[in-house]
């Protein structure tokens, strides 16, 4: 319990830091630079592929996750994802805080300052992994590693960039869908907020709640 109190008085103080963390990983802040024209359509790397497929593979995941923002300020919890569009952050007990997608809108909530704001999936940096109307491959970069079995790829939109950028860390496992786990992802607005996800103990084709992509709205509205 101390720990817990600890770390929601730590929230609070430095809730500024945490909430611009949130919003790098969630929501663009909307740039006013002019959008460049987009790039013809060229040949895509074969591991590229190969993560793209991985990626559309995975029907539901569950895991657990450490974010950090570039104070190296932590937060952790578990994540559910189920394709397409939906996923869950649940934060660490203490932490006021929730990040949800019903398949249209990601939605952030602030249960102690009950606030919610909410922003289109297509718009966000985490509109690589959810969105699925977005063509991943078309707008992905493949970041050398030097190792066969890691898979980095940068994915924005150069016609957006308001939409931020995501960059995904895949590692090969042949028990993962498609043979490639996603392993972390970096998410960095237009403001160059910067967010690290790791992830750790991906379970695969979990059962998921049907009520868990709902959220409470502590605005007394009811339940969304």
């Amino acid at each position: 319990m101390t720990m817990t109190l600890s770390l929601a008085r730590r929230l609070t103080a430095s809730r500024p830091f945490v909430a611009a963390a949130l919003l790098a990983l969630a929501a663009p802040v909307v740039s006013a630079a002019a959008s460049p024209p987009a790039s013809p359509a060229a040949a895509v790397n074969p591991q590229v592929e190969q993560a793209v497929a991985a990626l559309r593979a995975i029907t539901t995941l569950q895991a657990d996750f450490v974010q950090t923002d570039r104070n190296g300020q932590r937060l952790t919890g578990v994540l559910s994802m189920q394709r397409p569009g939906k996923i869950r952050f649940q934060y660490q007990p203490g932490i006021p805080l929730l990040i949800v997608s019903d398949g249209a809108a990601l939605t952030l909530i602030d249960y102690e300052v009950r606030q919610v704001q909410r922003w289109p999936i297509r718009n966000s940096p985490l509109g690589a992994l959810l969105d699925p109307n977005k063509d991943v491959a078309r707008f992905a970069t493949l970041n050398p590693t030097g190792h066969s079995e890691v898979i980095s790829l940068d994915v924005r939109d150069p016609r957006h960039p308001e939409y931020g950028s995501i960059t995904m860390i895949m590692l090969k496992k042949p028990s993962a869908p498609g043979g490639w786990e996603l392993n972390s992802w970096v998410a960095l607005d237009s403001q160059n907020r910067r967010t690290t996800v790791r992830l750790a103990n991906q379970r695969y084709g979990v059962a998921l709640p049907s009520n868990i992509f709902r959220w409470n709205d502590p605005r007394g509205t009811g339940r969304k």
